[in-house]
């Protein structure tokens, strides 16, 4: 009877075993609402790539913006923008025996229109941040990411080079939202001209030593070039038409509170480029008035903010719960056209029982004009003897602009987001004569 017992639990383990494997063979299948990746898991060979070290990157986000009310223009209609991105991570020490080393190539492209350009913001003064993130830095393919990456002493000190973008490392945020104001690494929204966020690289290092397991402090170098920006130079690897160099420092602390993860960041920026005043000439005049070439500062600079907090669990589900998130950043009043922003965003993941993968966020944020840009403006105005908001010649004033976010992301997959929202725009470029606006948006997220 023992040996019938034992030959009978060895045929249940193994039927059971062949289940899971159907099921997780299944759950691969291109299509599968399981499986990590749309393509799936082609008969394996993905898996095996990642086994022997090579994990290939494929993603979509799509974006619509329309304006159901108020803005520069309520002629209603809705634009669309995407970004295509193709790339593959590289475990080197899998391939050919480099302890720890990766490496990364990323390229990106990106398409479409802006509902903000023309409808929500006056077209001679723009909006200050964006319906539509994934918009921007050209309709092209660019080299996004192309570097390698190494841990020294027990991975305490980490040093990664190549070309790539500060957001990627510093003052580092999420995208849960479709307002760029509540989207990635801020810093490089509202630093004009000198730092670039994804998909723009530079030529870069990045110098990681962690003090502790929750402690880490970090410096990088990043070429700071405004041709990288040109259309045409998606690939450009030279250093040709170099302006300066950014220098980005940041302390990070990710503890643990009530046994939720949070993550706390403070850093600051120096650009060594020189940099045009905004207000001034070099004999301290206002050079709207007396027409000669503004100040040339040798540099500009700033710092910033950010924490995020998971505040709940749900039932004792730490995947689930309430989060919350704050950013500030501050900016050189003598060069910077913003000298202030703040946001606050709060994410409810998992919100019901029957959809554990969802979320729902709200987000609000406050971006303010350097009030220099706004007497410079005022003084241009003056000089060209126009004072009528309505004359095309007139320079639109702008001081603060305030943007708003409800989302819901239904996790359709595991590789399909998609999230309706609603923005709404207040005093959109920070022009006060323009209507305040309300946005219908929709973002989709895609792992191919």
């Amino acid at each position: 009877m023992k040996m019938k017992n034992k030959a009978r639990l060895i045929c249940q383990v193994s039927a059971a075993a062949a289940l899971v494997l159907a099921g997780n063979a299944m759950a691969d299948e291109a299509f599968s609402s399981d499986s990590r990746w749309m393509t799936g898991d082609w008969g394996g060979e993905r898996t095996r790539l990642i086994e022997q070290g090579i994990d290939i990157k494929m993603d979509y986000v799509g974006e619509v913006g329309g304006n159901l009310h108020g803005g520069f223009n309520d002629d209603k209609t809705a634009r669309y923008a995407d970004q295509f991105g193709l790339g593959a991570a590289l475990d080197l020490e899998k391939l050919f025996g480099w302890d720890n080393t990766q490496a990364k190539i990323q390229l990106t492209n990106r398409n479409g229109e802006n509902i903000s350009n023309d409808r929500i913001g006056d077209p001679r003064a723009g909006t200050l941040s964006s319906s539509q993130e994934v918009y921007g830095r050209g309709h092209m393919v660019r080299l996004t990411q192309l570097w390698i990456q190494h841990q020294f002493f027990d991975n305490k000190l980490d040093v990664k080079a190549g070309y790539f973008g500060e957001g990627e490392d510093f003052n580092t945020f999420p995208c849960e939202f479709q307002n760029l104001a509540f989207c990635g690494s801020q810093v490089g929204n509202w630093a004009t001209n000198i730092w670039y966020n994804w998909p723009v690289s530079q030529a870069a290092i990045r110098v990681k030593y962690h003090i502790n397991d929750e402690l880490y402090a970090q410096i990088g170098a990043y070429n700071q070039n405004t041709s990288q920006l040109e259309h045409g130079n998606g690939f450009k690897l030279s250093g040709s038409g170099t302006n300066g160099t950014v220098l980005p420092v940041e302390l990070v602390w990710s503890p643990k509170v009530n046994n939720l993860p949070g993550e706390y960041r403070v850093g600051y920026y120096k650009s060594t480029a020189n940099a045009d005043d905004v207000l001034k000439d070099d004999n301290g005049q206002d050079a709207a008035t007396t027409g000669n070439p503004y100040r040339v500062h040798d540099s500009k600079h700033g710092y910033w903010f950010v924490a995020q907090q998971q505040l709940t669990s749900h039932n004792g589900d730490a995947s689930r719960g309430l989060n919350i998130a704050a950013n500030a950043t501050f900016h050189d009043k003598d060069t910077n056209f913003i000298d202030n922003y703040q946001s606050l965003m709060f994410v409810y993941k998992g919100p019901f029982d029957a959809r554990p993968k969802d979320d729902v966020g709200i987000g609000f944020a406050r971006i303010h004009v350097n009030d220099d840009v706004k007497k410079n403006a005022e003084l241009t105005n003056v000089a060209n003897g126009v004072s009528e908001y309505d004359n095309p010649l007139f320079s639109p004033i702008r001081e603060t602009e305030y943007n708003y976010e409800i989302n819901y992301g239904f996790h359709v997959t595991n590789w399909l987001t998609v999230r309706p929202n609603l923005q709404y725009v207040t005093h959109p470029g920070g022009v006060d004569e323009v209507d305040n606006a309300l946005v219908a948006g929709l973002k989709i997220q895609s792992v191919f």
